[in-house]
């Protein structure tokens, strides 16, 4: 039996593009030799719907769109789609409204609706908000087969793998205990860097565990700030590893289940990434080009200062875009150093994309004319190095307003912790492309983008970094070097550890307290900044839930002293 995984790029709440998407995927199985046909999670509707799965229109539209899809379906595979079903005892028993389920489909109607059973509501996850979780297996028999769905969450609770249980059920050992011959699993599981080797090492567990082939399908593509890698795998009852679909792709492949040998049989297996910074370039490359898509934009703009950080989110733009409708905007001070000016034109001549430049000395003459009054008699400060990039910001904003592109902001994580960036200015955008790169990370990925060829001027890799908003200013004189700073960022915002025991891991003390309270006294910035594409465990978005109007005890960040 020839099972089909379905990699599938859904644009959320486009039921008609979405049905579209899987038909003509069951139209690529089908002349592969497909029996049956797997898509991700919530492959109607797109994952995630958040609050869209508030309105009882959009429900009803999918309802009505489900038996529509059946029919439009090749009768002779059977298909499983993620689709949202009513909890038809939710008023009765005090229970969610909605299940999150699999409706499998064939012969032109829907034959039987599974639901989820684990539902996560940690991270970027809230489906416990809309969903009532299922406690019964499911299971249907096709080809004289039994076959146990599972979807996403229903693979991440094996105790003996994991040291612990999140939850009282255990899907993958119900399914066990009732002789399927075959799991499959239906994700849309968010990409982080490494996650893959994460999801193969718990697949493999779980298949030698329990002697149970298992087919693992994940949805491709970037909806908002969170970014899904495909890579879709599956492995026999040994635990080896016999498919696994391209990263960051969408597209059919076929995993074979041999009912002589009750297994699965080895087929294409596609070479993964081969280093952390292939992979978070191919996240940030298609997360930009479906942010830009999904929301109606085929061009974008963004402020080019001659440092790394825009460097690489012009080439990461270019790369997403096409170059012919990416457009950097120049916008020297007299503050800025002709060694910028000059390193942003070389990178605009290596990208191939379209420039100008705007000169902000007249506005800054301007604003320093109409503040007079106020600020006569104060020294030259924050304000005045701020006015600079709230000035940059302007232009840009009206560039994009313009001619209906899409800003594209600069700013890496590393700034954004400790809110070395300035609100209305350089924060300004529809997309914040590299929020979730440390510093340390966006010189790593622009050394691998130069591996073959000088894509960003050499000078922009070795010159100190600076924001260029007073003579002489370098980032050291405010943050400590980048590669300590981000090793403490790291350890407190992603590993959660206390003052006490980042110092004891080598940092200076005095050092450790003043960038945690940097970090806290900066929620207000990251609160308004656009929606950075997430790449970590821990990024500044829907699953940072952080207070802004809070008095936490300096002995919750010093720990035991």
């Amino acid at each position: 039996m020839k099972i089909a995984i379905a990699q599938l790029n859904p644009t959320i709440g486009d039921l008609i593009g979405n049905a579209a998407q899987i038909c003509s995927a069951a139209e690529a199985a089908v002349a592969q030799g497909a029996r049956l046909m797997l898509t991700p999670e919530l492959s109607l509707c797109g994952y995630p719907p958040r609050d869209l799965l508030l309105s009882p229109a959009f429900v009803d539209a999918m309802r009505t769109a489900l038996p529509e899809l059946a029919r439009q379906l090749p009768p002779q595979l059977a298909v499983l789609v993620g689709v949202v079903a009513i909890n038809p005892q939710a008023a009765e028993k005090g229970q969610k409204p909605l299940f999150n389920s699999i409706a499998l489909l064939e012969q032109g109607q829907v034959q039987r609706l599974f639901s989820k059973r684990l539902l996560p509501t940690y991270d970027v996850f809230d489906e416990d908000r809309y969903f009532e979780a299922r406690h019964r297996p499911n299971i249907f028999k096709l080809a004289g087969r039994n076959i146990g769905v599972t979807v996403c969450e229903d693979l991440w609770n094996d105790e003996q793998f994991w040291g612990h249980r999140n939850y009282q059920d255990n899907p993958i050992a119900d399914l066990a205990k009732l002789g399927v011959d075959l799991v499959v699993n239906l994700s849309a599981s968010p990409y982080t860097v490494g996650k893959q080797q994460l999801r193969e090492a718990m697949l493999t567990h779980a298949a030698k565990r329990f002697g149970l082939p298992i087919v693992y399908t994940n949805q491709v593509g970037g909806n908002d700030d969170l970014l899904f890698d495909g890579a879709s795998v599956a492995v026999n009852r040994r635990g080896e590893l016999v498919c696994r679909a391209p990263a960051f792709e969408t597209g059919v492949v076929i995993a074979t289940y041999d009912p002589t040998y009750r297994d699965l049989v080895q087929s294409e297996i596609v070479a993964a990434p081969d280093c952390p910074e292939a992979e978070i370039w191919s996240a940030l490359v298609l997360g930009v080009r479906d942010y830009a898509r999904k929301c109606g934009f085929t061009k974008a703009v963004l402020g080019l200062s001659g440092g790394i950080d825009s460097a690489l989110v012009a080439a990461i733009a270019a790369a997403a875009l096409g170059a012919e409708n990416v457009l950097a905007i120049l916008m020297p001070s007299p503050y800025s150093s002709d060694h910028s000016i000059q390193d942003a034109e070389v990178l605009v001549q290596n990208l191939g994309i379209q420039h100008q430049t705007i000169q902000i000395q007249p506005a800054m003459a301007a604003f320093d004319q109409m503040l007079l009054p106020l600020f006569s008699g104060t020294e030259f400060g924050v304000a005045e190095e701020n006015l600079q990039s709230r000035i940059r910001g302007n232009l840009l904003m009206a560039v994009a307003n313009k001619f209906g592109h899409l800003l594209l902001s600069t700013g890496n994580k590393s700034e954004m912790a400790v809110g070395y960036c300035t609100l209305y200015g350089d924060m300004n955008g529809g997309l914040a492309v590299i929020a979730d790169l440390p510093k340390t990370q966006v010189f790593a990925l622009c050394r691998w983008l130069n591996r073959d060829q000088a894509v960003i001027p050499d000078n922009i890799l070795t010159k100190p970094p600076s924001a260029e908003l007073k003579p002489d200013q370098v980032d050291q004189d405010s943050l400590p070097p980048y590669d300590i700073l981000d090793d403490i960022l790291a350890r407190y915002i992603e590993q959660h550890q206390s003052t006490a025991e980042i110092v004891a891991s080598g940092h200076e003390r005095q050092t450790v307290q003043r960038v945690l309270k940097l970090v806290n006294r900066a929620e207000f910035k990251r609160r308004q900044a656009p929606p950075g594409l997430k790449i970590t465990d821990r990024a500044f978005g829907t699953g940072w839930r952080m207070p802004i109007a809070s008095r936490v005890q300096s002995s919750a960040f010093r720990g035991q002293d």
